[in-house]
């Protein structure tokens, strides 16, 4: 089982990463067969070659990430509801997110799945 510890810095370093640019960061926190379900529903990313094009494309928007919560932790996963704020279109818009991060024994993650739908997204 992983450190609760450790999974709660993780998903501090991947707010930090994604509002850096900072894809390699994003990267280095998941297991090389991880993967990405953004929304769940949608395609899936698989490995760190896909994720890494994922965020670097997400990034490109100017999105920035802001915990609303707190980090919920219980077994191997974690739980974490965060705003997504950009300029998309002309104006500022955000989306309501939870994210849930799966971990493996060394404290990578292996699945990351956001939920989110039309119903979070003002501004659009």
């Amino acid at each position: 089982m992983t450190d609760p510890e450790k999974m709660i810095a993780a998903v501090h370093a991947y707010i930090d990463a994604f509002d850096k640019g900072n894809p390699d960061a994003v990267v280095a926190l998941f297991a090389p067969d991880g993967k990405v379900e953004d929304p769940v529903g949608g395609p899936v990313q698989h490995g760190h070659d896909a994720i890494r094009a994922f965020y670097a494309a997400n990034m490109e928007t100017g999105a920035k990430l802001k915990l609303e919560g707190p980090i919920r932790v219980t077994g191997d996963h974690a739980a974490f509801p965060f705003s997504v704020t950009l300029h998309y279109q002309g104006k500022d818009q955000r989306i309501d997110v939870i994210d849930t991060f799966r971990f493996d024994e060394a404290g990578k993650v292996v699945e990351m799945r956001a939920y989110f739908g039309p119903t979070n997204m003002h501004g659009f």
